[in-house]
């Protein structure tokens, strides 16, 4: 009986399966490259004196701690095309953790240089890329892995996977839902009309336009509570194995109406997806991903 207590007490270092890692290598670069895309593609007039540049405020200003001067055209573009070629890599599991490194401080290098440009997906973006470094993310699923068993036909490739990285991804993810929710409530969430508001910003898409003039207006502040529900509660959701999947659930449809509803979210949508499926997904969903991404 003591035994079995003290096993229990070591599930969290338990080795995860590799399909986590691998997708969260995938999900990762990708998303974030998605993002950028429409910048990196005008890297001149966004790096370079070409373009716009912040001003140096001189030293000394919360709003500028630190001031990336612009860089030359082509200093632009080779930033650019590195930036892009590290991500791919990354995605591929192609010399995995030189990628990542590489991305981790490129794109670190892209939110110092232009904060104004900055948002949630770059923001966070080189700490995750930085973290899957310090483990196999190659593993499988990856030209690494493929390259491994074109030399070695007989090498096998491991179903398990230590736990720590993949342990960080889960707390980061948990931690990030429950500021986000700690945030809204010292906020206005709590008024039943915040949400219904924020459908007629900027960032309205036709199909929010739709769904404003289609559902009852009730409903909204039903998945108001819902949200702040999910996000405050997020530790307790996913730390009880029997809300874990009901709770994988509810935050995908969250994110899927965020990236419907919010145009230009859409890809801090699809990162975040991809950080839930990745962290807690149930191991059969991880695979079939996964076939299913080898197989297109």
């Amino acid at each position: 009986m003591a035994l079995a207590e003290f096993r229990e007490g070591l599930a969290i270092l338990a080795p995860q399966p590799v399909e986590r890692l691998a997708l969260l290598r995938m999900v990762v670069p990708l998303a974030t490259l998605g993002f950028l895309s429409s910048r990196l593609v005008h890297a001149d007039q966004w790096l370079s004196p070409l373009g716009f540049n912040v001003p140096d405020l001189g030293g000394g200003d919360w709003r500028q701690p630190l001031y990336l001067p612009p860089i030359p055209p082509w200093a632009a573009w080779t930033v650019a095309v590195a930036t892009a070629s590290a991500g791919l890599c990354l995605a591929a599991g192609l010399a995995t953790r030189v990628a990542a490194a590489t991305f981790a401080g490129l794109v670190a290098y892209l939110v110092l240089a232009d904060r104004l440009e900055a948002f949630t997906v770059t923001k966070i973006a080189p700490v995750l890329s930085l973290a899957l470094c310090f483990g196999p993310a190659d593993a499988r699923y990856s030209v690494a892995a493929w390259w491994r068993r074109r030399r070695d036909p007989q090498a096998r490739a491991p179903d398990r996977i230590p736990a720590g990285v993949v342990r960080f991804f889960q707390l980061f993810l948990v931690v990030m839902y429950s500021g986000a929710g700690i945030a809204k409530l010292r906020g206005d969430w709590l008024s039943p009309g915040t949400l219904w508001s924020h459908l007629h910003d900027d960032y309205q898409t036709g199909a929010a336009w739709l769904l404003i003039r289609t559902l009852p207006a009730w409903i909204w502040g039903a998945l108001q509570f819902l949200t702040l529900a999910f996000e405050v509660g997020a530790p307790l959701w996913f730390a009880i194995p029997w809300t874990r999947r009901a709770a994988t659930v509810a935050g995908l449809g969250m994110h899927a109406m965020i990236g419907l509803m919010f145009g230009p979210v859409i890809w801090f949508a699809l990162l975040m997806s991809g950080l839930l499926l990745g962290s807690f997904a149930p191991e059969p969903w991880l695979r079939r991903i996964l076939r299913w991404s080898a197989a297109s």
